[in-house]
């Protein structure tokens, strides 16, 4: 049987329903829609003798994240977008009338889209307009000349002496010799007097030279702004570097691009994710500008994805509960009629990161020197327990979920004192779906093991990017001398928490880190990925291949309040799939890193094909990211130069 056209209007009806709101993008693919349009066939799951599908995938391997049960060899999916009925490849025969398109998995997988719970698609579209460092290590005379190459290519007619060089992607323990501290001076010896800003791979740190300083009206008697720090030396003038909501004073004066070049851009990105089997995003930081591009996006047709935004709330916000609840409610009521959004998260900071030498995030303990003794640095708590619960109880009662970004043992600990007090205030233990607050604490670098039962306890999702756990130099060279051996053991503690009774979700943090989903699930099993030195704690740490796979899938959408839409293959369920180009149930578990997607559907629409035109390029952006060393993967996004992986032309 041969694939002959993709779903029916009627199927595209149908999906547009189960998007809440309305459809994602149109599917591209080089097969042409059928030209008739069939009766629809029942959505509610029974499927039996009630039509013919729009779409049959058979001699697939399912995953269908279920527990127990028989052997799935093919999925029939509805002409409304939803999952017709799933079984064996003779019972699910009947499904397959004369316009039903037929794809053959050749035994590969076919499971629920990958549920991507801790993600920036729209920072990644924002940051490819500008060259990127590609988180490279590179002695201070290399990265002048990377940095000299970028202000050649960006120095047009003007440029000198006001145009803005802004460079993504710097890795702020990426100077060799490792240790070296960045100055301003470092940058003021560019060729230049225009503004250079280096922005931190990770989201935390900005580098900034002098003219870029003295723009933004930085010095010696500028205060930190409530959430941030700006470095200063032993003579109290500004280094420079500007952590969390310090980079703002920079950041503010940096031209913005149109928003015709921002679309153009995101629209590229989420085919990406698309092409990586991505099929919704719960967008970790969002305002009202992100949102109004969502809103562009979805007018052009160009959101494939469902995307549940979280509303970023500052430091200060989180301190007046009641206009902090009417400022989210007020952005729900102006953008909720988009198609493709879903509201109901906020997401809050309560510490930094923690490697050396930005050492922001909160430790119970403080961090050591590098040689084992203390320092007076705890790191920052940018809201306390108490502000927190308040909060929290405040939007728990309204129905909103709280997403805390708590990387450091002392902000773990704080996230949940704040759930728990929540808990309490509120009376909402957990119950009926909706109701159930489902709060998530993203990140979880280091836990203390006093706090592992609590998760399960509170309800608490453990939303973690395990691509991160893995031995390189920002797990061992950047931390390990800061934090001790006894503090080390506890990073990234998957299976002590799944043991503990947590949900474990799963999230990519893309841009912070490239948008390598497979490897990213391989890393959560092997402790190593493709790109780690070692073993992270395989033996103490590691998780099943199951475990895994329902971290990405089913373990995210109860963590966005959407198991009864998504996240398993089962009749009745919305059609958001993807078949695989492997058997990922079985592979070696090193080749699940080079997995790749041949067809992503949402709502029972194809959005992902990799037979098509569009399909094979965003399958090679794909490939490429996660062809060569890890700092060279940032290529998959950013275009320019990329002198620093040494290949020297775009991609």
């Amino acid at each position: 049987m041969s694939r002959r056209g993709l779903l029916a209007a009627a199927g595209a009806a149908g999906a547009a329903g189960l998007l809440g709101g309305g459809p994602a993008a149109a599917a591209t693919s080089s097969f042409s829609s059928s030209s008739s349009s069939p009766s629809s066939s029942s959505g509610s799951g029974s499927g039996a003798g009630r039509g013919s599908a729009a779409l049959v995938f058979h001699h697939a391997k399912v995953f269908t994240g279920l527990p127990g049960g028989a052997p799935v060899e093919a999925v029939a999916v509805g002409r409304d977008g939803r999952i017709l009925a799933t079984g064996r490849d003779a019972a699910l025969r009947r499904f397959v009338g004369r316009d039903t398109e037929v794809v053959d998995a050749r035994g590969n997988t076919v499971m629920s889209g990958i549920h991507d719970g801790h993600v920036h698609p729209l920072g990644a579209g924002d940051r490819s307009l500008r060259p990127s460092l590609e988180a490279a290590e590179t002695t201070l005379a290399e990265l002048r000349e990377i940095l000299t190459g970028f202000l050649a290519d960006t120095g047009g007619a003007g440029a000198e002496p006001d145009g803005w060089l802004v460079v993504e992607d710097w890795n702020p323990v990426g100077l060799l010799p490792t240790g070296t501290v960045p100055h301003h001076t470092m940058l003021d010896a560019l060729p230049t007097r225009r503004p250079v800003v280096l922005v931190g791979g990770d989201g935390h740190n900005l580098w900034a030279n002098g003219r870029a300083l003295e723009i933004a009206g930085i010095t010696a008697a500028t205060p930190d702004p409530v959430g941030g720090r700006i470095v200063k030396d032993a003579d109290g003038q500004p280094t420079g570097v500007l952590k969390d909501d310090a980079q703002d004073l920079v950041k503010r004066h940096v031209p913005e691009p149109s928003p015709a070049e921002l679309v153009a851009a995101c629209a590229k990105v989420l085919e990406l994710a698309a092409a990586s089997g991505v099929t919704t995003m719960m967008d970790a930081l969002v305002g009202r500008r992100e949102l109004e591009l969502y809103q562009a996006l979805s007018a052009a047709g160009k959101l494939p994805q469902r995307i549940v935004p979280a509303i970023r709330l500052d430091a200060e916000q989180t301190t007046d509960p009641a206009a902090a609840l009417a400022y989210a409610r007020g952005l729900r009521r102006e953008f909720e009629g988009v198609r493709g959004l879903r509201f109901g998260m906020i997401k809050v900071f309560l510490d930094g990161v923690i490697e050396y030498p930005a050492q922001t995030a909160a430790l119970l303990e403080p961090y050591l020197d590098g040689n084992g003794k203390p320092t007076a640095n705890r790191g920052e708590l940018y809201t306390s327990a108490a502000d927190y619960g308040r909060l929290t109880a405040a939007f728990n009662e309204a129905g909103w979920q709280m997403h805390a970004h708590g990387l450091g043992d002392r902000a773990v600990r704080t996230a949940l004192d704040g759930y728990a007090y929540a808990r309490r205030a509120t009376g909402r233990p957990g119950g009926a779906a909706g109701r159930d607050p489902r709060n998530a604490i993203a990140h979880l670098q280091i836990v203390d093991p006093a706090d592992l039962r609590r998760f399960a306890q509170l309800g608490v999702a453990a939303c973690m990017q395990l691509q991160w756990a893995a031995r390189d130099t920002w797990t061992v060279e950047a931390l390990l001398p800061y934090i001790g051996p006894e503090r080390h053991r506890w990073m990234y503690p998957a299976r002590s928490l799944e043991k503990a009774g947590a949900r474990l979700t799963g999230g990519s943090d893309w841009p912070v880190d490239a948008l390598q989903v497979w490897n990213q699930l391989r890393t959560a099993i092997d402790r190593q990925g493709a790109y780690g030195a070692g073993e992270l704690y395989r033996e103490l740490e590691g998780l099943s291949r199951d475990s895994v796979l329902r971290m990405h899938t089913s373990g995210t959408a109860w963590q966005l309040r959407q198991e009864a839409v998504t996240g398993t293959v089962e009749a009745g369920k919305a059609a958001d799939l993807v078949l695989l180009d492997r058997d990922v149930t079985r592979c070696p578990v090193a080749d699940i890193s080079g997995t790749g997607v041949r067809m992503t559907l949402v709502g029972g629409r194809v959005v992902h094909d990799a037979e098509s035109a569009a399909g094979r390029a965003a399958s090679g952006r794909v490939a490429r990211g996660a062809a060569g060393p890890r700092p060279a993967s940032y290529t998959a996004v950013h275009g320019g130069r990329h002198r620093a992986c040494g290949c020297g032309t775009g991609h």
